[in-house]
């Protein structure tokens, strides 16, 4: 995520304050100072991505988007922030994330050998045993077209009774 804002204890102790010096984090401030300066000049930044700690310390995960604001006569008068809070979406992201790692980690390390195809029949996954099997390393057969050789009709006949 790219930024931390600090919350004031009250929204009558935000009112009148800076937003940059005062609630984002010294790191972000150029980053968050042109999302503004872009707002003021009418181009809007759409989707941008804040850490917000909270009074508990906790931190939320915003979706921000700065749109000029405009009065009646449509001069600028300001910007218009509107956030959403994807703080659960972000953690089951990185939970998936997670798992999709120990999954990976699962299928390299297994004892069988693994190995993936695409529809156009090229190599896309190989794992650890495959390759140790195989004799050869990875990178040379990923993009190899593998070619199966038809099931006999005698043993696709045995298979088919089996099931």
């Amino acid at each position: 995520m790219s930024g931390m804002i600090r919350q004031p204890r009250s929204k009558e102790e935000a009112f009148n304050q800076p937003l940059i010096s005062k609630f984002i984090v010294h790191q972000l401030r150029a980053s968050v100072q042109q999302v503004m300066n872009n707002a003021l000049n009418g181009r809007g930044t759409s989707n941008y991505e804040l850490e917000f700690r909270t009074k508990s310390t906790k931190i939320r995960y915003l979706l921000m988007n700065a749109t000029t604001h405009c009065d009646a006569e449509n001069n600028i008068v300001g910007v218009l922030g509107v956030a959403q809070d994807v703080t659960e979406a972000y953690k089951h992201d990185q939970r998936v994330a997670a798992m999709a790692n120990e999954l990976r980690q699962l299928v390299d390390t297994a004892n069988a050998p693994i190995f993936g195809i695409d529809p156009d029949s090229n190599v896309n996954e190989w794992n650890d045993k495959t390759t140790e099997i195989k004799r050869g390393s990875f990178q040379p057969t990923f993009n190899f077209e593998i070619y199966c050789t038809p099931i006999t009709r005698i043993r696709a006949t045995s298979y088919e009774q089996r099931s």
